[in-house]
């Protein structure tokens, strides 16, 4: 049997941009993308704390140390620049491999940079 755990988290990055005519995604700070582990291509599960907004897309890479936290195409419509999200990544194991495994979490400041 495999179990959903997480796997990566970036807490209460600030929206930087909102992108209607994308044609999908959030784009996402390369530094953070690899401080939590999180790939190119990857869903992640986007959590709006301003307005409750729950969302499944995948990632984008963005400009290193930019700060980018992007919603693309239809996201633009769940968030707005500003608003404060949380982005998180599962992967699926065994209840053996959760119990030795530990998700990488990151917290960022106003600026979307690594606390």
């Amino acid at each position: 049997m495999l179990i959903e755990v997480l796997k990566s988290k970036i807490h209460r990055a600030k929206v930087t941009e909102a992108n209607l005519q994308y044609a999908g995604s959030i784009t996402i700070d390369e530094k953070l993308m690899e401080a939590v582990n999180l790939l190119t291509g990857e869903k992640v599960q986007v959590v709006n704390l301003h307005n409750g907004e729950r969302f499944e897309t995948y990632v984008i890479k963005g400009k290193r140390s930019s700060g980018v936290i992007c919603l693309n195409g239809p996201a633009a419509r769940l968030g707005q620049v500003g608003d404060l999200v949380i982005i998180l990544s599962y992967a699926q194991m065994s209840p053996e491999e959760a119990k030795k495994f530990h998700p990488r979490v990151v917290q960022v400041n106003e600026k979307n940079r690594l606390k």
